[in-house]
């Protein structure tokens, strides 16, 4: 196939960290191979935990448990084609894995934007407002809040990854990350992008920016009735609540705007993929940990389940 001129791309090359020496590339596949595990056990532990254990089924429980689905989502997407660069240099990705890996990047970041200003949400009803809690938060309202964050990624994956692979690719192939992201495929298409950009940065003000700033209200509101609360065991157990979900917040709101959001001539691409590591591989490893390392109620779970598991004997 030709266009105009030119050979229509088939493939995409991943630059990823061909650049760094052999040596190197083999650290890092050790190191992220850890992270990459470490990952999947803590969200799979939360998962189970929170499912197993009487005590945890509540809304926050129940959003964090899906918090945890996404973030295993998000891993299998982007890590073991990068681990596979890695260790095995095979760089190439054909035309569909690199949509289908655009695709599920979407919408898995897609849902997890909404997600977490859900949760804030969440708590938000819990501190302000806690007589009507059970009522506002009940089943039926948890569901359907996690359900359209879920929902969410859809149309911004259908549409931003359809708009993209329906443009022509006519050389080179060479994507400068370690996945297919969209500033680095669409810097390869031969035709005015022009239209694409402004629906681009139109979907991700709508995606990243909307529900950072619904979470910012929420913890406005929420900080304001902590300190009027009169007791100093009430402000701990509320900032308790709330603290875990505001850390995993900043680590991933953080990058993900320094990422999307910075000028172009003030990024480079080296730049950006270590900032894109931060959100698509670090920030899921950290989330399990710090959810199990600074809530009591999971670590005391987690105890239970294993006592039930190993006997109280092992524990």
């Amino acid at each position: 196939m030709t266009w105009g001129n030119w050979t229509v791309v088939s493939e995409f090359v991943l630059v990823s960290f061909s650049t760094l020496s052999s040596e190197i590339q083999a650290l890092l596949f050790f190191l992220f191979l850890t992270i990459y595990l470490v990952t999947l056990m803590g969200n799979v532990l939360i998962i189970l935990v929170t499912t197993a254990d009487s005590a945890l089924q509540n809304p926050m429980y129940f959003f964090l448990r899906n918090l945890s689905f996404l973030e295993i989502g998000f891993n299998l997407v982007i890590v073991p084609k990068m681990l596979d660069t890695l260790i095995i240099q095979d760089t190439t990705i054909s035309f569909l894995g690199c949509a289908t890996q655009m695709y599920f990047f979407f919408f898995f970041g897609a849902a997890e934007c909404c997600l977490l200003a859900t949760m804030a949400y969440d708590h938000y009803v819990a501190i302000c407002d806690p007589l009507r809690y059970p009522i506002i938060m009940n089943r039926r309202a948890c569901a359907q809040l996690a359900a359209a964050s879920w929902f969410s990624g859809f149309p911004v994956a259908t549409v931003q990854t359809t708009w993209i692979f329906s443009f022509p690719f006519c050389g080179p192939n060479r994507v400068n990350h370690f996945f297919c992201d969209s500033p680095p495929v669409i810097a390869l298409v031969c035709a005015d992008t022009s239209l694409f950009e402004l629906e681009a940065l139109t979907a991700t003000v709508l995606f990243i920016l909307f529900p950072f700033l619904l979470i910012l209200g929420s913890y406005v509101r929420i900080l304001s009735t902590i300190f009027r609360m009169p007791s100093a065991e009430g402000k701990r157990k509320a900032f308790s609540t709330c603290s875990s979900h505001l850390l995993v917040v900043s680590l991933f709101y953080s990058t993900a705007i320094l990422t999307y959001f910075r000028p172009r001539s003030s990024t480079s691409p080296e730049s950006k993929k270590l900032l894109s590591l931060s959100y698509t591989v670090v920030t899921p490893m950290l989330n399990p940990i710090i959810y199990s390392l600074r809530n009591s109620e999971v670590k005391a779970a987690l105890r239970r389940v294993l006592q039930r598991t190993l006997g109280p004997q092992k524990i």
